[in-house]
């Protein structure tokens, strides 16, 4: 090989090397599929499929979101449990992106489902990011033009959480539906208080018109903050600095024993008896 040649061999592995290290700086920091997301571990067992945003989805920002520790409470030598929640879905996002498909074609029958939506769904329906919902329960829709032309016809909260259960419902899934998750208190925390949100009102009613199970989180997890501070709340249950709506690791934990409390609370429920054994 003449010095010319070595030359231009040398470069061509300089550029590669350099393009290399391009690639790995400019990858996304967070996942690109929701914690959790591997199939279940033994086809032989039920499973528990959880669906909902990044308040059950560990978080970018260091969060950890409820449908982590969860996973220990329930006996894993009888149920399988797996997390596709994905942070900064709305309950029209999650379908429209085909995240729903998805799980609809891995569930069996006899499986289980905790779906909780709601953290996303306000704004304006025309916002880029395609997760606000219209408002309200209703049958009302509204067909948009996205950025590249394409039309959605965009549908109510309760429309699509409607939608949710009689597609689980069709695969013979038990489907449980729970409230969103409460944000950081900004007052004193009284006995009975719920979270002042209109999708926790509209989850509970869907349950309700739907008759499947509901577990209202948001009143569970706000019963646990009567008697502390607004500041000792943050600075305990959720991520510093700032961040009013995901959760620490005590703050996730939290939330996963205030489901298990509202899940015993219903004892007809066949899920509760794959719970992990207490001592």
């Amino acid at each position: 090989m003449n010095f010319k040649m070595r030359l231009n061999l040398t470069v061509l592995m300089m550029l590669f090397a350099v393009s290399a290290a391009q690639a790995q700086t400019s990858a996304p920091a967070t996942r690109s599929a929701p914690a959790g997301s591997a199939m279940p571990r033994n086809p032989n067992l039920p499973t528990l499929w959880l669906v909902g945003d990044s308040t059950m989805q560990d978080a970018a920002s260091g969060g950890v979101g409820w449908g982590a520790p969860i996973a220990k409470m329930f006996d894993n030598t009888k149920i399988n449990v797996v997390n596709r929640a994905r942070g900064g879905r709305s309950s029209r996002s999650y379908q429209v992106e085909g995240l729903w498909d998805q799980v609809m074609s891995q569930v069996k029958p006899g499986d289980f489902l905790i779906l909780q939506m709601g953290h996303n769904d306000g704004g304006d329906i025309n916002n880029a990011n395609g997760r606000p919902s219209l408002p309200g329960v209703g049958e009302d829709s509204q067909e948009i033009t996205k950025a590249n032309g394409s039309k959605e016809v965009v549908h109510t909260y309760g429309w699509y959480m409607r939608k949710y259960v009689t597609d689980a419902k069709a695969k013979n899934v038990n489907i449980i539906i729970c409230s969103s998750v409460p944000h950081a208190p900004r007052a004193d925390v009284k006995e009975g208080d719920v979270e002042r949100s209109n999708v926790v009102t509209w989850a509970e009613e869907v349950a309700k018109s739907q008759n499947v199970p509901f577990i209202h989180m948001n009143k569970l997890i706000m019963g646990h903050y009567v008697g502390m501070t607004p500041a000792d709340v943050r600075a305990k249950y959720f991520t510093p600095p700032g961040d009013g709506t995901h959760t620490s690791p005590a703050g996730g934990e939290l939330n996963a024993s205030c489901f298990v409390d509202g899940l015993k609370q219903q004892k007809d429920l066949e899920l509760n008896k794959y719970l992990a054994a207490t001592k």
